[in-house]
C-alpha cells in the first residue's frame, strides 16, 4: 500500500504531461467460470470465454470480441452486460465466492469495490504485466493500472467529463456558442428555460450519475487553485470540507435553486436523462465521454450531439477539466481459463484494438498512431489537457467507501434531506476509514 501512495502521489503532475499526448441470478448465471466446449463443425474443441461488463463497453466489446473469434476460432468469448450499481455489488461478491466471469469489468485506481486497487490486494486479478502493451502506459497513469509496479487492467484510453448538449436545441434557443466562464453557462440554462427546454437533464436515480456535476467543476474550483490537493488529503493535511468542494457543492445547488435541472432528479434514470437531451427535451447533460454512444444511438441524427468542458470558474484561464483512465478489463486470477482470457486481452492490447475501443467510446487512445481518431465531440477539450486537466477524483481515493457516500449525501442534497456541511462531513470521515 506504501508503494502504490507513493505512487499515486506522483501521478498528479505526470498526468497532467502525459495527457497531452490523450439482475443478480442472470448475473450469477453468466458469470461461471468453468471451462465450456463445443465441437465446432471441423471438429475442434472452443473454449467458451465468460465476461461481464457495463454498458458503455458493449459497443467496444462486441467489435473486438467478434474480431477475435475470426482470428482464434477455437475461442468463443460471450459478453453480457449489467448495470453499474449491480457489478459494484453482485460481482464484486462472486468475485470474492471464487465464482467469477474468466474477464470482467475492473474500474481504474482506487475508488470503488469493483476498482484495480481493491480486486488486485484481495488476490483476484491476473497479472498482466509480462504483455507487450503494458510497457506503453504513460507514466502518469500507472496508479491507475498497477499495484505493486504489476499491471492488473487493461483500458484503452482517458474520458473527460463535460456537458454532452443537443446542438439544435441550443440554435433554437439563441446559442451561438458554448459558454466558456460559469456566468456565460448560467446565462446559458436561463436561456434554454426560457426557450420552454431543460436546460440540464439529471438522472440522479442511478447513483453514479449523481457524481458527474462535482466532478466536472471540482478541477476548477480545487485543483486549479491547489494542484496538490489530492498529496495533501492523502497526508492529512486537506479535507473536502476545508476546500473548494464546498464550492463545488454549492454551485451544484445553485443551478436547482434556478430551477436549471428537470423536475424530480432522484426520480429520473441514466436511460431517461439521455433520452431528454438526444430527443430535444433537454438541453444537455453533464456526462462522461464514455457515453456518447448511449446519446447518438437515442438522437435522430447522431451530428445533433456533441460536447463542451463545463466551465467551473469566471475567468476562462481557471478553468480545468477531469480527464480520467476509462472503465477497463481484468482477468480473474483464479479462473480456469485464466491463460485464454490473458490471452485476449493481450489481443486487447494491440494499437489497432486500442484505436478501435477508443473509438467506439470517444475516448482518448492510451497510445496513438497515425491511424488513431479523437472523436469530434472531445476535440475541444484537448487544449485543456497539457496542463488543466486532473484525473477522476475516485481514481485518487484511498478506499472503497468515499464514492458511494458522494452518490447518497448528493441524493439527499437533492432531495433536500442535508446540508452541505453535513455531505462533507460524511464524506470527510468516509475517506479516514
Amino acid at each position: 500500500m506504501t508503494d502504490l501512495l507513493h505512487q499515486a502521489r506522483l501521478s498528479r503532475g505526470q498526468f497532467l504531461r502525459v495527457m497531452g499526448g490523450l439482475a443478480a441470478a442472470t448475473l450469477a448465471t453468466a458469470c461461471s467460470t468453468r471451462p465450456e466446449t463445443t465441437a465446432t463443425t471441423g471438429g475442434t474443441a472452443t473454449t467458451e470465454l465468460k465476461f461481464i461488463g457495463v454498458a458503455d463497453q458493449k459497443a467496444p466489446m462486441d467489435e473486438l470480441a467478434a474480431a477475435y473469434q475470426k482470428a482464434k476460432p477455437a475461442v468463443r468469448l460471450t459478453p453480457s452486460y449489467a448495470p453499474t450499481d449491480q457489478v459494484q455489488t453482485s460481482l464484486r461478491t462472486q468475485l470474492g465466492a471464487g465464482n467469477a466471469p474468466d474477464l470482467h469489468v475492473v474500474y481504474p485506481g482506487n475508488g470503488s469495490a469493483m476498482s484495480m486497487t481493491q480486486i488486485a490486494q484481495a488476490g483476484l486479478l491476473a497479472d498482466l504485466s509480462a504483455q507487450t502493451w503494458t510497457q506503453t502506459i504513460p507514466t502518469g497513469f500507472k496508479p491507475a493500472f498497477q499495484l505493486d509496479g504489476k499491471t492488473y487492467l487493461y483500458s484503452a484510453g482517458s474520458s473527460v467529463i463535460g456537458a454532452v448538449y443537443n446542438k439544435k436545441v441550443f440554435e433554437r434557443a439563441g446559442i451561438d456558442a458554448p459558454p466558456t466562464t460559469w456566468t456565460e453557462f448560467l446565462a446559458v440554462c436561463d436561456k434554454l428555460k426560457k426557450a420552454g427546454v431543460v436546460p440540464i437533464a439529471l438522472g440522479a436515480q442511478t447513483p453514479w450519475v449523481t457524481q458527474l456535476i462535482t466532478y466536472a467543476l471540482v478541477p476548477s474550483t480545487v485543483y486549479a487553485k491547489d494542484p496538490s490537493f489530492d498529496d495533501k488529503q492523502l497526508a492529512g493535511q486537506a479535507t473536502f470540507a476545508g476546500s473548494g468542494w464546498r464550492q463545488a457543492m454549492e454551485m451544484y445547488l445553485e443551478l436547482q435553486k434556478r430551477g436549471y435541472f428537470n423536475d424530480k432528479p432522484n426520480g429520473t434514470t441514466f436511460e431517461q436523462q439521455t433520452s431528454m437531451v438526444a430527443t430535444g427535451k433537454a438541453g444537455m447533460a453533464v456526462q462522461v465521454s464514455a457515453v456518447m454512444p448511449d446519446f447518438r444511438k437515442a438522437a435522430a441524427s447522431p451530428d445533433d450531439l456533441s460536447m463542451f468542458p463545463v466551465p467551473g470558474a469566471d475567468d476562462a484561464n481557471a478553468v480545468w477539466i477531469p480527464a480520467g483512465v476509462v472503465v477497463g478489463v481484468g482477468a480473474a486470477a483464479k479462473g480456469k481459463n485464466a491463460e485464454e482470457a490473458k490471452a485476449f486481452i493481450d489481443f486487447l492490447g494491440k494499437q489497432e484494438n486500442i484505436n478501435a475501443w477508443a473509438k467506439a467510446i470517444a475516448a482518448i487512445p492510451l497510445t496513438q498512431d497515425a491511424s488513431s481518431v479523437i472523436d469530434p465531440a472531445v476535440q475541444s477539450f484537448l487544449p485543456f489537457t497539457k496542463d488543466r486537466a486532473v484525473p477522476f477524483m475516485d481514481q485518487r481515493w484511498p478506499n472503497a467507501e468515499v464514492q458511494p457516500v458522494h452518490f447518497a449525501v448528493v441524493q439527499e442534497l437533492l432531495g433536500g434531506d442535508s446540508t452541505i456541511d453535513e455531505a462533507l462531513k460524511k464524506m470527510d470521515e468516509a475517506y479516514r476509514k
